[in-house]
C-alpha cells in the first residue's frame, strides 16, 4: 500500500468515526406519543432533580441599563456560557466561562458563594426573599419549573420533538393562561427519562425566532459528586461577606415603604413582604422596586434615548417594551422612582404603575 493510499484509509476511518455522531446528531428524532397532559406531570416531577451539563443561553433583549443592573442586562441581552453541577435546589455551582477564566456561583444551605477563582475573591451572602435574576436562574431546569408555576392541562400542547444535547427530546408548547401576559408562548423540550427540560424558548410572537433560549449542549442525569459543588477556597483567597446582595435586596431590606396588595390586576406574592412587591406569577409577573433618586436617574435618563420608549399619558412615567418584558419608571427628573418591570402587556404596566403612586404606604416614620 502507498503512502498516499495509506493516509487516505486512515482519513476516511476518521471521517466515519467521527462523522457517525454529529450524523446521528442531525437526523430527526421520531416523534413522542407522550401527550401534552403526561409530559407536563412528567416535567412537574422532574424540579429539584440532580443533573449537569454545558448550558447556553441566547437574549436578544437590549435593555436600558446602569451600574445597578448590567448584570441583569448582559443576561438577557447576550449569548452566555454556563457550566453547572445540581445536586438538588439547595446545593449546586453554576460557573459561567468568560474569555478571562470563569465565575462561579456556588450555593449550599441558603449560602451562596461568588466565587472569582482568577481574583483569588469570594463573596458570601444569604439567599434574600426578593433579588435580582442571577445565571443559576437561566439554566432550563430552572427557567422551566418557573415557566410552568400557574400552568394547568388546558394551557399546554405538544410541539415536535427535537434533539436536544444528543436527547430525542418530546415538546411541549405552553401558553400563559392570563390575558395581562406579554408572552405569546414558550417551547420546551425534555428528557423523555427524567423530564428535566432541556431546552427552552421564550416567544413573544406567534411566529418568529425566540426573544431568549437556554438549552443544554450536553446533558447527564447522574448525581453529581459532593466535592464538585463544595466550597474550598485556596490560603490566598479574599473571603467576605455580604449583607446586602444587590440593589433589589437593599430596598427590600431599608426602603421606608409597603406596596399595595394588588397592582395592575395581579395580587402580591406572599415571598414579597417588604419594600419590594412581586406580583402574578409564572409568565405573568411583575416586580416593583422602590429607587432612590441617585438610582432612579441613570436608569430614567437610559431608558428616555432607547428606541421605542415613550411618556404614559397622564402618569409621571417612561415605558419601554423590550421583547416579552416591559420596563417603567415612574418620576420627574432628581426624584426617586418605582420601577416596575415584567413579562406584562402596556396597560398592566401602566395601571401597575398608577397603583404604585397612589396606593403605597410610608412606614417607620411619624
Amino acid at each position: 500500500m502507498t503512502t498516499r493510499r495509506r493516509w487516505a484509509l486512515v482519513a476516511l476511518v476518521l471521517a466515519v468515526v467521527v462523522g457517525v455522531p454529529t450524523a446521528l446528531r442531525a437526523v430527526p428524532p421520531a416523534d413522542s406519543d407522550v401527550a401534552a397532559a403526561d409530559l407536563l406531570a412528567l416535567v412537574r416531577g422532574a424540579e429539584g432533580r440532580a443533573w449537569s451539563g454545558y448550558v447556553e443561553t441566547q437574549g436578544t433583549l437590549q435593555l436600558p441599563t446602569s451600574d445597578d443592573f448590567d448584570g441583569v442586562a448582559a443576561l438577557f441581552g447576550e449569548r452566555t456560557r454556563l457550566r453547572a453541577w445540581w445536586r438538588s435546589d439547595d446545593d449546586w455551582r453554576v460557573d459561567r466561562l468568560l474569555a478571562t477564566g470563569e465565575s462561579d456561583l456556588r450555593h449550599d444551605d441558603g449560602v451562596t458563594v461568588a466565587w472569582s477563582y482568577e481574583r483569588s475573591e469570594a463573596e458570601l451572602s444569604r439567599d434574600p426573599a426578593v433579588r435580582l435574576p442571577r445565571t443559576a436562574d437561566l439554566v432550563p431546569p430552572v427557567l422551566g419549573a418557573r415557566v410552568l408555576r400557574g400552568i394547568g392541562a388546558d394551557d399546554v400542547s405538544r410541539v415536535p420533538s427535537r434533539r436536544v444535547a444528543g436527547t430525542a427530546a418530546p415538546g411541549l408548547r405552553v401558553r400563559p393562561p392570563a390575558p395581562q401576559a406579554s408572552v405569546d408562548h414558550v417551547d420546551l423540550w425534555a428528557d423523555p427519562v427524567t423530564g428535566v427540560p432541556l431546552r427552552v424558548e421564550v416567544h413573544t410572537s406567534p411566529t418568529g425566532p425566540p426573544d431568549f433560549t437556554s438549552a443544554f449542549g450536553d446533558f447527564s442525569r447522574e448525581v453529581p459528586p459532593a466535592s464538585v459543588t463544595d466550597f474550598s477556597p485556596t490560603a490566598t483567597t479574599d473571603v467576605e461577606v455580604e449583607q446586602v446582595l444587590d440593589i433589589a435586596d437593599a430596598a427590600n431590606q431599608y426602603a421606608p415603604f409597603r406596596p399595595p396588595g394588588v397592582v395592575g390586576g395581579l395580587p402580591r406574592s406572599s415571598a414579597s413582604a417588604g419594600a419590594v412587591g412581586v406580583y402574578g406569577t409564572g409568565l405573568t409577573q411583575l416586580v416593583a422596586i422602590p429607587l432612590r433618586p441617585q438610582e432612579a436617574e441613570p436608569l430614567r435618563a437610559q431608558l428616555r434615548t432607547a428606541v421605542g420608549a415613550a411618556d404614559v399619558p397622564g402618569l409621571p412615567a417612561v415605558r419601554l417594551a423590550v421583547g416579552p418584558l416591559g420596563v417603567l419608571v415612574t418620576g420627574q427628573d432628581d426624584e426617586g422612582a418605582w420601577l416596575v418591570a415584567g413579562t406584562v402587556d402596556a396597560p398592566t404596566l401602566e395601571r401597575a404603575g398608577r397603583d404604585l403612586l397612589t396606593g403605597t404606604r410610608v412606614v417607620g416614620r411619624r
